[in-house]
């Protein structure tokens, strides 16, 4: 089974030695994508809440690259630096993933690349 790289220009590009995406079998794996507004490479500005925001636009734009909606995720996993924003995060996150919900892990961590406070990867069915 051969995999297949995904990038696109309406997500952030990878900060490091990974892809946006792979594509393989009739799964599609997303990295970890962080409140980088991919129009001008920067992390956005304000709360987890709009840090949250704009992780999930980022998540959608590599889903839609490859004309899928939140319909194809089948698991989420949410990064978080503080366990106490996990209620703001989530009405967010209500808006772009709606019932039956994926299936979802959300950890606390120390710290996130470029000093977000959130992250969000997703696993979708092709």
């Amino acid at each position: 089974m051969s995999k297949e790289v995904i990038s696109t220009s309406n997500a952030p590009g990878a900060v490091g030695p990974y892809s946006q995406g792979i594509k393989i079998g009739n799964l599609f794996f997303i990295s970890g994508q962080t409140p980088i507004d991919p129009a001008v490479g920067k992390l956005v500005e304000g709360d987890v809440a709009a840090q949250a925001e704009q992780a999930c636009k980022n998540v959608f734009a590599v889903l839609e690259s490859q004309g899928l909606t939140a319909d194809n995720v089948v698991k989420t996993t949410v990064f978080i630096t503080d366990m106490s924003t996990f209620a703001l995060v989530n009405e967010v996150y209500k808006k772009y993933f709606t019932a039956p919900y994926p299936a979802r892990s959300c950890v606390e961590v120390s710290k996130l690349p470029v000093g977000a406070q959130v992250e969000i990867e997703a696993i979708a069915s092709l």
